[in-house]
């Protein structure tokens, strides 16, 4: 165990320590720069709940990591990683084309196979919506039904909103993974 005075905060010696599994080198380095982190995050963000969770992801990473990661200068490591936290986040929604999306295909006037494709895929995706289990249920029609935010949805709900995050992220996967099919069968004669 080791006790820390006001002159023993210096950078260097916290990273030694934190290399050799220090719990109070974590402790001193997580309460000094935490804030930083976090408001370099919710500057990108705009959005409190998220950036709170994206920070202590920085920070998991920075202990589950301590052994192998070299770090010399460590506000400049935490903000890159809190930078890179940041755009991880935005290229997984840039990827993501909302099921509602392709639920609304727009579908021209006598395209009878077409409109008999489409409400066979509105049908099963409803369907499957109703299948996942009653939370994950109300959250996903919140989100995407509603297009509530996944804060808004948590008090709402009066859940937090990682739980909120965490419960839409599993439906989301039931759903991308079932619908698949009928999504990319829907956009061929939809389009």
């Amino acid at each position: 165990m080791s006790v820390f005075t006001n002159n023993e905060t210096d950078d260097t010696l916290l990273l030694s320590q934190l290399r050799e599994s220090n719990t109070d080198a974590y402790r001193v380095l997580y309460k000094k720069y935490w804030e930083r982190t976090y408001n370099h995050i919710y500057k990108r963000l705009k959005d409190q709940d998220l950036a709170e969770d994206m920070t202590q992801d920085v920070f998991m990473q920075l202990w589950t990591k301590r052994e192998d990661t070299r770090i010399d200068n460590l506000p400049a490591y935490l903000f890159v990683a809190g930078r890179n936290t940041v755009f991880k986040h935005f290229s997984r929604q840039a990827r993501f084309v909302p099921i509602t999306d392709l639920v609304n295909l727009n579908i021209a006037d006598g395209e009878a196979d077409s409109r008999l494709l489409l409400e066979e895929f509105k049908n099963a995706y409803e369907a499957l919506i109703d299948s996942l289990p009653v939370a994950q249920q109300a959250i996903f029609r919140m989100r995407y039904h509603e297009d509530l935010s996944p804060g808004e949805i948590a008090e709402a709900l009066n859940l937090s909103p990682k739980t909120v995050r965490n419960q839409l992220g599993k439906a989301i996967t039931k759903v991308r993974s079932a619908m698949g099919l009928f999504a990319a069968i829907a956009i061929c004669f939809g389009r």
